[in-house]
């Protein structure tokens, strides 16, 4: 495997909003590279990437799968590492640590659709890791369906800059195949070879202008990355085939456009094409810049190139619990090589781990391999202390690779099992889960006792209470749906707070002046906001992290209802301290004392989740939509209409009124309207409200 041409490797995902045919494009994918003898059909329950039980019933992906296949373009044998990604909401974690090792990735989009809420979500997710990638506008066989509608839609929504590469050749039901306007030729699919083979021909008369006209708009944006280009462009002289597809790879590699192509997945029309493009216009590992770490032992900065010959510096982004091996970690290598049976280094639990066996998957079936090289996607086995985004590096040259962030569950719900017998099997079962999904958390409820699992939807938690039955053989019981609710203050109050313990032989002693309100608004690191600002050696130096530290253990429970503390500013302004009696816990504690003393003053407000709900409905149910999203002080913010005539109405709503609204939705409209939310921000809630929340769980509901 050694001295493998990394220029013919790609690391891509497929990203898209659910049921805009992600996994039956991967599905595809694998059939006519030769992974697969038979297409597996999603709707079918038969999907190779929808492997999980709960995958293959519900008809939607839960966990990414990955799998390694091999494509050849221009007599090259091209290596594709490909992560199919959930488009369910519920599941975004999947799609941020898939990107956050990805090089590439092809946004997908129904063409009946257009682009939808997902379909924003995921390009946001791709912009933050500077991902480029590649448009595949799906679904050309259904009814309404329209390629140039979603390549505007891609501009007007996402602010993308699509180059389009093909145009059809026809839609819905009279969708043959495509022109591609590289070549100035038309590919036309044979329906009798499941797609696996086509004839490539002249393009149909009718479609010469229209090929024309957007041969020249494709000239004209990769004649902004190439200035030959641009001067044969302009004489008007032929361009070459190659020196046109090294300028849209130059524009694609640095984010600047995106090449759009078209197909039916489905009907088997389109895919090959576009495993030529992911070959021809997405980076190899080594048109990514180095991967940038900081070095554990002295805070640097420092950077590997992506080469064996470098030191290791591997990410681990996701953890799944195979049934035979244990745990099965997921890793993207950046630098260096990982051979089986060797220590790795984990600058987190700053132990080494050995590593005994290494695989490439193929969905759920491991292959094993010798080693994992530098730009490869792998698994191993043998982990004993491992998370979600820890570094794996050669011990004598540590880094720490930038973890991913994921956001905090907004829905929990208590758990217990239906017989004493099961209470361990529980336990164990869920703190496998919790370790696989980063935005699943389980804790236990100290005033009841009871098992509280949080997540980011109700589909979510289905699916994890789903698994517990399936995969660890515990039937539960469940609650109803909690809000995950949050505190904050809303104005500054300024103290001094003194603590002092004499207990006979050397006391506590430590006192603070200190402002806390809530966080300045473009403050973005965290919910503690820290501010030092004493002058002198009123509070020496080495006290002032225990400030700091006593202040950030309180924000787990707040004063209200002992909700999670937000967005709050601590300055520290003075204070004092005693020579002998003054130590390290006493500055902790005293910012205990503060906390607790000086919160309730400072406005303390209940924050609850809002959701972004967007619900696509027909026309004459349109009243009846707004009138139950108002009833449930839900604020509309707009109303669009989409290509087939329904309205799209976007509100914010609390999530404490959403619980059940599939099927709330389902009765307004008799089955008509289809609806997703995703988690938006936080927001104070009115005094009466949080009233009743607080007495139901006995807090303080008198300080609001």
């Amino acid at each position: 495997m050694a001295n493998r041409d990394l220029h013919l490797t790609r690391n891509i995902g497929i990203m898209a909003h659910i049921d805009a045919g992600k996994t039956t494009t991967s599905e595809r994918i694998l059939y006519y590279t030769g992974k697969t003898h038979k297409i597996g059909e999603v709707h079918d329950g038969e999907a190779v990437m929808d492997w999980m039980a709960e995958e293959q019933e519900r008809g939607i992906t839960i966990t990414s799968a990955a799998t390694t296949c091999n494509w050849t373009w221009k007599g090259n044998d091209y290596k594709i590492n490909l992560i199919d990604t959930p488009g369910h909401v519920d599941f975004t974690a999947e799609v941020e640590r898939s990107l956050r090792v990805l090089d590439g990735t092809i946004a997908t989009y129904s063409a009946a659709d257009g682009v939808q809420p997902q379909s924003e979500t995921v390009w946001r997710q791709a912009d933050k890791y500077n991902v480029p990638r590649i448009g595949y506008v799906n679904k050309m066989d259904r009814s309404g369906a329209d390629f140039f509608e979603t390549v505007k839609q891609m501009k007007t929504i996402l602010g993308a800059n699509p180059v389009v590469l093909q145009i059809p050749i026809g839609a819905e039901e009279n969708f043959l195949g495509v022109v591609d306007l590289i070549k100035m030729k038309a590919i036309l699919w044979h329906d009798e070879t499941l797609g696996a083979e086509y004839d490539v021909d002249d393009i149909p008369a009718d479609l010469v202008d229209q090929a024309n006209e957007y041969r020249d708009k494709l000239l004209e944006a990769a004649s902004n990355y190439d200035d030959n280009l641009m001067e044969l462009y302009l004489d008007g002289k032929d361009v070459p085939e190659d020196m046109l597809i090294s300028a849209i790879r130059k524009g694609t590699v640095k984010l600047e456009c995106c090449p759009v192509c078209l197909g039916s997945s489905y009907k088997n029309k389109g895919v090959q094409p576009l495993l030529d493009y992911v070959c021809m216009f997405l980076p190899s590992p080594l048109d990514t810049p180095n991967i940038k770490g900081t070095n554990p032992d002295t805070g640097e900065e420092e950077d590997r190139k992506p080469s064996e010959s470098e030191p290791l510096a591997a990410l681990a982004f996701k953890i799944a619990t195979d049934p035979f091996m244990g745990r099965l970690v997921f890793f993207r290598v950046y630098s260096g090589r990982v051979a089986a049976g060797s220590y790795v280094f984990n600058p987190r639990s700053g132990k080494r781990e050995r590593i005994s066996r290494l695989f490439q998957m193929n969905s759920k079936q491991e292959i094993p391999m010798e080693s994992i090289d530098a730009g490869d996607i792998g698994a191993g086995v043998g982990f004993k202390d491992i998370h979600t985004g820890d570094t794996l590096c050669d011990e004598d040259h540590p880094i720490v690779l930038e973890s991913m962030t994921f956001p905090d569950p907004v829905i929990s719900v208590a758990v217990e099992p239906k017989s004493q017998a099961d209470v361990a099997k529980m336990d164990n079962g869920l703190a496998k889960l919790a370790e696989e999904d980063p935005t699943f958390t389980v804790h236990t409820d100290e005033q009841s006792g009871q098992t509280i699992i949080s997540g980011m939807g109700e589909l979510h938690l289905d699916i994890i209470i789903e698994r517990l039955r399936r995969e660890f053989k515990v039937e539960c019981t469940e609650g109803k749906p909690q809000v995950n609710y949050k505190e904050a203050v809303t104005r500054e109050v300024h103290d001094r707070q003194t603590y002092k313990k004499q207990t006979g032989g050397r006391g506590k002693f430590a006192c603070i002046e200190v402002t806390i309100g809530p966080k300045d608004e473009d403050y973005t690191e965290g919910d503690l906001q820290f501010v030092n600002q004493v002058k002198g050696g009123n509070v020496p130096k080495e006290f002032i992290p225990s400030v700091q530290k006593g202040f950030q253990e309180c924000l787990g429970s707040g004063i209200l209802g002992g909700f999670p503390m937000t967005g709050l500013k601590v300055t520290l302004l003075d204070g004092g301290f005693h020579p002998v009696d003054s130590d390290q816990i006493s500055f902790e504690l005293v910012a205990h004392q503060a906390f607790r003393e000086m919160c309730p003053k400072a406005g303390p407000v209940l924050m609850e989740p809002i959701m972004k709900v967007e619900v696509v409905t027909p026309e004459e149910n349109m009243g009846d939509v707004i009138g139950d999203l108002n009833k449930r002080r839900g604020m509309v913010q707009g109303m669009d209409e989409t290509r087939s005539g329904a309205r799209i109405v976007k509100a914010m709503v609390p999530l404490a009124e959403m619980f059940g609204y599939v099927t709330a939705l389902r009765t307004i409209t008799s089955g008509r309207a289809t609806s997703s939310m995703e988690y938006d921000h936080h927001a104070p809630v009115s005094k009466s409200i949080a009233k009743t929340v607080l007495d139901e769980i006995k807090g303080h509901s008198e300080l609001l």
